[in-house]
């Protein structure tokens, strides 16, 4: 889909990626920090940013500087946060800093979310062409 750049949506959409690469920064990830922000009915419904689950270290890599098998994705971490919460995500929007990868994409075709907004790309594809695939609306919006 062609977004017209001057449109309302498209105004509000960069504010929101805007506002995930500002979330992003609370991650302690050093190779990459990724901020997610769910959004329904024109409410912030959830947030989150890579990193390591609850209780553990805030350190997201090992000593060869590769990411730790337990961290967990913004994505991931913005879905489970909704799903402890009363507020459901689904037919919301999920802004994401970097394009889903196909682990996060299973959880977001789970979670009822029907349209995904990103502003940089994952090294693989495979995450947005299996959205497509289950008819969850993906758009990339250059930011900067």
């Amino acid at each position: 889909m062609t977004k017209n750049k001057d449109s309302k949506q498209f105004a509000v959409d960069r504010r929101y990626l805007r506002m995930a690469h500002i979330w992003a920064e609370n991650s302690y990830c050093k190779r990459r920090q990724v901020g997610a922000l769910i959004v329904k009915d024109q409410m912030i419904i959830s947030d989150g940013y890579n990193g390591t689950p609850s209780g553990f270290e805030n350190v997201c890599e090992d000593e060869n500087n590769l990411t730790k098998p337990y961290v967990l994705h913004a994505e991931a971490n913005a879905i489970t946060k909704v799903a402890a919460s009363s507020n459901s995500s689904k037919g919301a929007t999920i802004y994401i800093t970097s394009s889903p990868c196909i682990e996060c994409a299973k959880l977001i075709i789970q979670s009822g979310i029907r349209r995904v907004v990103y502003s940089e790309n994952y090294h693989t594809d495979d995450g947005c062409r299996l959205l497509e695939r289950a008819g969850i609306s993906v758009e990339y919006i250059d930011i900067t």
